[in-house]
């Protein structure tokens, strides 16, 4: 296997860096075109045109808008009918990601001045959640639990999933962790047209708040699109891991931990920085080795040798250095003492820290969210979290005396832009 070897002593690696990290999905017209027709039929015919584009999409002829729903009796059978194994690994998974979550409430508060105003935050729920989770043969369980637990724990009201199911197919550990999470409807329909039903809402799927969950290429531009009818939680890249170790973890964890997120596509990005040079190496080696064991090997091939790279650098302060440029979505910090080392480290959408910290662990269930910023955007973006399904309102109750001190800066600082009628509005209580 071919991958690229970089050195930060070259004198070219700033450029080399950004062109190994620049992804821009170039703009597909016609996928555009299409997305925009299927939402503003959506909008239009409502469940008319949701049921056309499943038969045509889908290959699943529903006999009318009712069929679309499953009822809650299907997905308590799925639950049911699981291995054992199976079951007690989602309920573990889904118990751990509720209790992290519950760590992120927000409370509201207030507090009162001087002059007896009062000042604070009122925390409230969304209303309403769609959740849109892949189906058929590329099935998630583990984004159902991250997704549906962290809107539970926030107090949303209800929380409708929608899945395709291509041909008919239902993924039963889908469903299972449907049951699990709490999820009060679930209608068996996929891509824009799903998208468009959540945000405009038909005579049968109720309008949403907000959509969160992963999708294709067609799924993320109806998000874009819809934005600003309800709200979004990102619009996700591909997937990313960037692995610091000080040379002292075993080369095959950590080639097998570029491997874990290689194998998920072609556009997947997994990059190693090391100051140990013959670690680099074993790794190569280790990679060459593994590489026949994997089932999904040519897509870990494509991934690695286009957009992968193992980078030699001058020491770990400077692996946190080019860390903090990438802003990866997972970053695994494999050091003897790796809290150390959090200080320097500012944009990764979550750390994974130790040598027994496999990214794979935060996937399923360690318990924090592994809907996570990609594409350089953990700069300034969180993963996702209770707080996404809570909004804040600002609070502001003015006592009698507060109305005389703030009424006079506010009428100064009306008059100043030229609007009369704001100053007036405050000067009126001034009594």
């Amino acid at each position: 296997m071919n991958i690229r070897k970089l050195s930060s002593r070259a004198g070219d690696f700033a450029a080399t860096l950004d062109k190994l990290l620049a992804f821009e999905e170039t703009a597909d017209e016609k996928l555009e075109a299409t997305v925009a027709s299927i939402l503003a039929d959506v909008k239009k015919r409502g469940d008319e045109a949701v049921l056309e584009c499943t038969r045509k999409f889908d290959r699943l002829p529903l006999a009318n808008a009712e069929a679309m729903e499953l009822p809650k009796s299907e997905l308590k059978a799925a639950f049911d009918g699981l291995p054992s194994e199976q079951r007690v690994a989602l309920e573990q998974a889904a118990k751990r990601v509720t209790a992290y979550h519950e760590k992120q409430v927000q409370a509201s508060w207030s507090y009162t001045d001087e002059d007896g105003t009062l000042l604070g935050q009122q925390v409230t729920p969304l209303d309403r959640v769609g959740l849109y989770v892949p189906g058929g043969k590329a099935a998630y369980p583990s984004s159902v639990l991250m997704n549906a637990l962290p809107a539970k724990v926030a107090g949303v009201a209800e929380l409708i999933m929608v899945v395709p199911t291509p041909d008919g197919v239902k993924n039963q550990l889908v469903l299972a962790a449907a049951h699990l999470s709490g999820v009060d409807r679930v209608f068996t329909i996929g891509g824009a047209q799903a998208v468009a039903a959540l945000a405009y809402g038909t005579a049968t799927i109720p309008r949403v708040d907000k959509i969160v969950g992963p999708g294709n290429a067609y799924v993320a531009a109806a998000k874009r699109r819809v934005f600003g009818a309800c709200g979004i939680d990102m619009i996700a890249g591909p997937s990313e891991i960037l692995v610091i170790c000080d040379g002292k973890t075993d080369p095959d964890w950590i080639a097998m931990d570029l491997f874990s997120q290689a194998e998920h596509d072609e556009l997947a990005q997994a990059i190693l920085l090391s100051p140990d040079a013959a670690f680099i190496e074993a790794v190569t080696a280790s990679a060459d080795k593994l590489l026949e064991q994997m089932p999904r090997r040519d897509i870990i091939r494509t991934a690695l040798e286009s957009r992968g790279a193992l980078i030699h650098v001058a020491d770990m302060d400077e692996a946190c250095a080019i860390s903090n440029r990438i802003a990866p979505e997972h970053l695994e910090l494999s050091v003897e003492n790796p809290q150390a080392w959090l200080p320097k480290l500012k944009h990764a959408g979550a750390i994974f820290m130790g040598r027994y910290t496999s990214e794979s662990l935060g996937d399923y269930c360690a318990g924090p969210n592994h809907v996570l910023p990609t594409s350089g955007t953990a700069r300034f973006s969180s993963p996702l979290g209770v707080y996404d399904f809570q909004k804040r309102s600002s609070l502001i109750q003015v006592s009698v005396q507060g109305s005389r001190k703030l009424g006079e800066i506010a009428a100064t600082l009306a008059l100043g832009e030229g609007l009369q009628a704001h100053a007036q509005s405050a000067l009126y209580r001034l009594g």
